[in-house]
């Protein structure tokens, strides 16, 4: 399974692809895609729109995963945000990629394998799990590859409940045979 994880912004979107095989994360590719502050508005959410647009087409990817906004301290960039994982999300949608979102402590959990750990743990362990020499920057692009490998976790458990003909609360997805 290909995944593009994302860390949705306006000023910098985090991205990341890994390939999970047999319980294994490799990654594939990663970075950020950046707007500057001087630039009007709507065209730095076209540009956000641009980049993820580019991405699907680039990897193809089974599905992507998106950090839900969870917003505590600066609640001024909230709206911001929130368009950018709106144009985010018509990217996917424009390139038949499911889309599934992830709180923090989802993220947290799945790399850590605890949900009140701190930003530093969850970067050295992204790194660790990826085999990476060092964490990836902007910080971003590391939370990115953290929010794939949360999907990647996840997905099995997912898949097989509806493959099974079970439902997962918050998940619509078709499976077609043969895949």
């Amino acid at each position: 399974m290909l995944v593009l994880g994302i860390d949705p912004g306006y000023a910098i979107v985090g991205w990341g692809v890994l390939r999970y095989d047999r319980n294994q994360y490799i990654p594939v590719d990663f970075g950020a895609i950046t707007t500057d502050a001087g630039t009007d508005f709507s065209q730095r959410l076209n540009d956000v729109y641009d980049g993820i647009y580019r991405l699907c087409q680039r990897y193809h990817p089974d599905a992507a995963a998106v950090e839900k906004l969870f917003f505590t301290s600066n609640q001024k960039t909230v709206i911001g945000v929130a368009e950018a994982r709106g144009v985010t999300r018509l990217a996917l949608r424009q390139n038949n990629v499911p889309f599934f979102e992830y709180t923090p402590l989802q993220v947290k959990q799945a790399v850590v394998g605890y949900g009140r750990a701190v930003k530093a743990q969850v970067m050295e362990m992204t790194r660790l799990m990826l085999g990476l020499k060092e964490v990836p920057k902007p910080d971003d692009t590391a939370d990115a590859l953290a929010i794939a490998i949360c999907h990647a976790h996840s997905s099995g458990s997912i898949l097989g409940s509806l493959k099974q003909g079970g439902s997962v609360p918050g998940v619509h997805l078709s499976i077609r045979e043969g895949i």
